[in-house]
């Protein structure tokens, strides 16, 4: 116990807590990712309502106004769509399913990513040059498009009552397909600094093997950047998400995101019923800013070259 409050009080006393607590920009973003994760997380419990459960819609509610309107009621803060289902509530069950897709899509690039960075930097040569080929040949084509052949392909590949019980996993493999080479890049540019290190010439010459020296000694000098690139690229892939539900090619409208609620509000939107799409498009801009906004930070805080 004293050996944790101890590491608690040096890690409150460092670098990185005082420049977090100099920056307003960070705390609110990080205020505004905190209640967005909340609100996502606690969206069953605190939800005004559950936009979900069939019995509970009514026709007779749709299209009601915002509080922001003259005839809005407390009832509906933000309004209702066209089945009647509470547009505030659709927003917090929404984020849960963006952020999930974004949060799990970049694991699993970072995965990928880090595991060919590591084996590229290390091994160099003939598997180096391959390796980063395939790398610059995807960044040569935007994320969004590799997406959508991925998300094209696997769904060719499945049977048709299968696409919305695995629409969620497919949407995640392929925004992580997408997203993989620009950990590789960063990790084997990091990987060919660190290989020639005392400290792994002297893992070598004690008979450790590549895999181990790898997994043991390398990647965690090499998980700094990552974590920034990590924390930059979960916008990315939150748009990315919110892109091809908003074409029709992500979620399936039982498992509606921030994409798929803007799409939906898209059809009304020159109709007068403004509310149905802009209060979902500012919910996932306000997500993505602050995410964005606090890697910007992060990736000055560990870099002391740029403070």
């Amino acid at each position: 116990m004293r050996g944790a409050a101890r590491a608690l009080a040096r890690f409150a006393d460092s670098d990185f807590v005082y420049s977090f607590s100099r920056s307003p920009i960070a705390i609110l973003s990080l205020l505004v990712v905190a209640v967005c994760i909340l609100a996502a997380a606690l969206a069953p419990l605190i939800a005004p309502h559950d936009p979900f459960n069939l019995a509970s819609l009514n026709l007779m509610d749709s299209f009601r106004p915002p509080l922001l309107a003259a005839d809005g009621e407390w009832t509906y803060p933000l309004g209702t769509d066209d089945q009647g289902r509470d547009v505030l509530s659709g927003i917090m069950f929404g984020m849960r399913i963006s952020l999930l897709v974004g949060v799990a899509s970049i694991v699993f690039a970072s995965v990928v990513g880090v595991a060919i960075g590591l084996v590229a930097g290390y091994a160099g040569g003939t598997v180096d040059a391959v390796l980063m080929r395939v790398a610059d040949i995807q960044l040569t084509f935007p994320a969004i498009l590799i997406a959508l052949l991925v998300d094209g392909v696997v769904r060719a590949a499945l049977p048709k009552d299968m696409h919305e019980a695995l629409g969620i996993y497919v949407i995640i493999l392929a925004i992580g397909i997408a997203r993989w080479p620009q950990f590789a890049r960063t990790v084997r540019g990091s990987t060919l600094v660190e290989r020639n290190r005392d400290y792994v010439m002297a893992a070598r010459v004690i008979g450790l093997s590549r895999a181990r020296i790898m997994a043991t000694h390398i990647l965690p000098n090499v998980l700094g950047p990552v974590l920034v690139i990590a924390t930059l690229t979960l916008g990315l892939a939150i748009l990315d998400e919110a892109t091809l539900s908003f074409l029709g090619v992500g979620l399936p409208v039982t498992q509606p995101s921030l994409g798929t609620l803007i799409r939906i509000g898209n059809d009304f939107l020159f109709s007068g019923e403004w509310w149905v799409t802009i209060f979902p498009g500012v919910a996932l801009v306000l997500m993505v800013l602050s995410i964005n906004l606090l890697g910007d930070w992060l990736r000055d805080a560990l870099n002391p070259r740029l403070r």
